[in-house]
């Protein structure tokens, strides 16, 4: 796989910053659902589609529609679960300068029956999307408006396809499908449950300092990215690749990388 796209990554450390402060904002008002590979939406009187939308496979229907909410705020040190330290994984310093005991790392899981089923629906579709190598597969489960997936920082973007192909490394789009299908392939955590930020992210690595990473976790990490992408990602001492992340109905909130 090529570094194409990861080249993008920043700081998360400055990430966190600006989803602290709200940073994600609202998205960027997307084009309607594709007539390719679902059945099509039939505009009403006042030019919107049908509430319900079918899948990819013209056979589940994905969430409501709903208003874009801001994405959850995401502190430097992630709150527990509780769930507990993942196995593994060493504890953070005892205490800091101020003699606090330090935040418990988030639950690393990877058993996707413990998603919530609409998580676990969206999640499918969009790994059959990216198997099928067809980036148009995905433009029902980004959705459009103000409840459309989030895909970047900063500027709008009249098409979310045409803006993951240009991410892509390669000229179809592929690269980017490949990179999708091995974060939500990851294992992931759960976020602020039992708040309006609730969130599953993928993959952990966005909540797991680099340098408390075991061996097996490396090597699932260079899954995903390369080597020299973690050396940048050194300088920062976070996670700074792509994301995503899901609220607890199955929304795709995200997938992004960099701040």
């Amino acid at each position: 796989m090529t570094s194409a796209p990861k080249s993008m990554a920043v700081a998360v450390v400055a990430s966190f910053t600006l989803l602290a402060s709200g940073g994600f904002g609202q998205a960027a008002t997307l084009l309607a659902l594709s007539e390719i590979g679902q059945e099509a939406v039939t505009p009403d009187e006042d030019g919107n589609g049908d509430a319900e939308t079918m899948s990819p496979e013209g056979g589940v229907p994905l969430p409501e529609p709903v208003l874009r909410l801001p994405l959850p705020n995401m502190p430097a040190a992630p709150p527990a679960s509780g769930e507990g330290t993942p196995a593994g994984v060493d504890e953070p310093e005892g205490a800091d300068d101020a003699g606090m005991a330090a935040e418990p790392l988030p639950e690393i899981l990877y058993d996707y029956s413990l998603l919530p089923e609409e998580v676990r629906r969206m999640r499918e579709l969009i790994l059959e999307a990216c198997r099928s190598g067809e980036p148009e597969r995905l433009r029902p489960l980004i959705g459009m408006g103000d409840g459309a997936t989030q895909l970047s920082f900063g500027g709008d973007s009249d098409d979310p396809i045409a803006f993951l192909v240009e991410m892509s490394g390669d000229d179809r789009g592929q690269e980017i499908l490949a990179i999708l299908l091995e974060v939500l392939e990851a294992g992931y955590v759960h976020l602020s449950p039992g708040t309006p930020a609730e969130v599953y992210v993928f993959p952990y690595f966005f909540a797991v300092p680099l340098e408390q990473l075991t061996n097996p976790q490396r090597v699932e990490l260079f899954k995903i990215v390369t080597a020299g992408d973690v050396e940048e990602m050194k300088v920062y001492g976070a996670y700074t690749f792509y994301r995503a992340g899901f609220a607890p109905d199955g929304r795709w909130l995200f997938f992004v990388a960099g701040d």
